[in-house]
């Protein structure tokens, strides 16, 4: 995906979240992994510890980084939180193209999350 696409898809997704959200502003990268991460959860609770959005975002990455086999569902736990096992090693990346690619897996699962 081209940059200038990416960049596009990825204000599209910003925009749906905000939507839905109710919010002012657009939201980041974080926060939008926050949101899928509850999404694979399948439960909302009025609050989450500091552990368990780390643990929500840490769902999401390997969600996200499952699309291209680096990661694989290995189940769930006791408590219904899903658990990921690593596949494959992840290249090594800066900062900007570790985002670049999250961003683009983000718009690949909520265009299955629109289409379903």
């Amino acid at each position: 995906m081209e940059d200038w696409q990416l960049d596009f898809e990825w204000l599209h997704v910003q925009n749906l979240v905000q939507k839905a959200m109710k919010q002012q502003s657009l939201p980041d990268l974080n926060t939008i992994l926050f949101l899928i991460g509850i999404q694979e959860l399948g439960r909302w609770k009025r609050e989450f510890s500091k552990e368990e959005k780390q643990d929500l975002m840490h769902i999401a990455v390997c969600r996200l980084l499952a699309y291209d086999g680096y990661f694989e569902f290995a189940g769930r736990d006791e408590d219904g939180w899903p658990h990921y096992r690593q596949v494959l090693e992840m290249p090594a990346q800066n900062t900007i193209s570790q985002e670049k690619m999250l961003k683009t897996y983000a718009v690949k699962y909520f265009k299955e999350w629109e289409s379903e």
